[in-house]
C-alpha cells in the first residue's frame, strides 16, 4: 500500500435510507475508484444523498476534506436546488467540493455554448430569453436550416429538441424531435411548438432556452472528452446518438452504446491536444472560471463540423457534463487518484502554514 495521505474523502451519490444505511462502496458505481483510492492511503467513504436526509448528509460532509459528487440536476422529480445550498455551505466551512456549484454553474449548463461561441469549438449559437423572442427568431432561423432547442440544463437528451421546418407547410410547419431515448418524431405548427416549449421559460427551469445550429455531420457520431482537471484522461465515441438523423421514408434509429477508450487512443489525438495546448485555458477565460476551481472529472462532448480547407478535423461543442459524470473509461480512475492526492496534499501544507 502506498503512504497514506492525510485527510478524508467522501464521495457523493444519490440512494435511497437503506442505501445510506448500508453505505456499502462495493455495491456503488464507483467500487473501483474506492478501491484505487484505499490502495493509495486515501481514506473514502460513501456519503449516499437525498434530500429526505440531507441534513445528515452536511452532518457527514462536515469531518471530511474532500467530497466529490456525482448528482444529476434533475432526476426522478427531484431537484438539485437544496444539495446545492447544502454544498455551497460545506464549501464556505472549509471542505472542498468537486465540482462546486458554482463551477457547474459556469461550465455545466448550455449557458457554456454562449459563452464559447467565438472559440474555436464555437458555433452558431443564440440564448432565447422568452416565448415571444423564440417566436420571432425560431422560423427565420429554420430558414438557413434545423435548429437544436435546449433547455439551460439537464441530462440525458432531456428538453434538447432538433427542430426542422417542412417547406411544403403553410403555414409554418415543423418536424421536432427529442434528444430524450424512446422518443418519436412528431410534426406541430408554431403555437404548438411554443406550448410545448413554455415549460423551460419558467424560472424554475433556467428561464432561457439555447437555440444551436445543427451540425449535418451528426451522422459521424460524437465524440465525449474526459478530463481529470485539465488533462484528457478518456474518451467515449457513440457512432448512432440521440439525434441521429433518419435515411428518406425510415425511422430515425435507436441510439447505440457509447464505447469507452482510454486518452491514448490514435484517432482524437488532435483533439486531446488541442484541449490541453490551449482549449481549457480559452474556455475557464471565457466563463472566468479560476483553476483550482476546474472539477476533478468532468466531459465536454464534441460534434464533427465542416472541414476547413486545411482538411483537419474541425470539432463543435455541444455540452459540458459536470454534475454527474458517469459511467466514465476506467483508464480515469488513477488520474482521479492522483488529482484527489495532490489537493489533500496542498490543502495540508496550507493548513500547517
Amino acid at each position: 500500500m502506498a503512504d497514506a495521505t492525510p485527510g478524508r474523502v467522501a464521495l457523493l451519490y444519490p440512494g435511497d435510507r437503506q442505501a445510506r444505511d448500508r453505505s456499502d462502496p462495493a455495491e456503488s458505481r464507483f467500487a473501483a475508484l474506492f478501491e484505487a483510492l484505499a490502495a493509495a492511503g486515501v481514506s473514502a467513504e460513501p456519503a449516499v444523498y437525498h434530500d429526505g436526509f440531507a441534513g445528515e448528509v452536511e452532518a457527514q460532509l462536515s469531518h471530511v476534506d474532500l467530497v466529490q459528487v456525482w448528482c444529476n440536476p434533475i432526476q426522478d422529480g427531484y431537484r438539485r436546488d437544496r444539495l446545492d445550498a447544502l454544498l455551497r455551505r460545506v464549501a464556505a466551512a472549509g471542505v472542498e467540493v468537486s465540482a462546486h456549484p458554482d463551477a457547474i454553474l459556469k461550465l455545466g449548463t448550455k449557458d457554456v455554448l454562449v459563452a464559447t461561441k467565438a472559440l474555436p469549438f464555437g458555433s452558431d449559437v443564440h440564448r432565447i430569453d422568452s416565448l415571444a423572442q423564440l417566436a420571432a427568431d425560431l422560423p427565420q432561423r429554420l430558414a438557413s436550416g434545423p435548429r437544436v432547442l435546449k433547455q439551460h440544463r439537464g441530462h440525458s437528451g432531456i428538453g434538447v429538441w432538433r427542430v426542422e421546418r417542412l417547406v411544403d407547410g403553410s403555414p409554418l410547419t415543423m418536424r421536432l424531435r427529442h434528444a430524450e431515448r424512446g422518443s418519436v418524431e412528431t410534426t406541430m405548427d408554431l403555437p404548438a411548438l411554443l406550448e410545448r416549449m413554455k415549460e423551460y421559460f419558467e424560472p424554475q427551469n433556467g428561464g432561457h432556452m439555447i437555440d444551436q445550429a445543427w451540425q449535418a455531420r451528426l451522422s459521424d457520431g460524437m465524440v465525449r472528452a474526459y478530463l481529470v482537471e485539465d488533462r484528457v484522461a478518456g474518451f467515449g465515441h457513440q457512432a448512432i446518438n440521440a439525434l441521429y438523423p433518419a435515411r428518406p421514408g425510415e425511422e430515425a434509429p435507436a441510439a447505440g452504446p457509447r464505447l469507452y477508450h482510454g486518452p491514448e487512443l490514435a484517432a482524437f489525438q488532435g483533439l486531446k491536444h488541442l484541449l490541453e495546448t490551449g482549449w481549457v485555458e480559452q474556455l475557464r477565460a471565457a466563463v472566468g472560471l479560476p483553476c483550482e476551481q476546474l472539477p476533478l472529472l468532468w466531459d465536454c462532448d464534441f460534434m464533427f463540423g465542416e472541414r476547413p480547407a486545411s482538411g483537419e478535423e474541425r470539432f463543435v461543442l455541444c455540452e459540458i457534463n459536470v454534475s454527474s459524470v458517469s459511467p466514465f473509461p476506467p483508464s480515469c480512475v488513477q488520474p482521479i487518484v492522483d488529482a484527489i492526492r495532490r489537493r489533500l496534499a496542498l490543502r495540508a501544507v496550507t493548513t500547517r502554514a
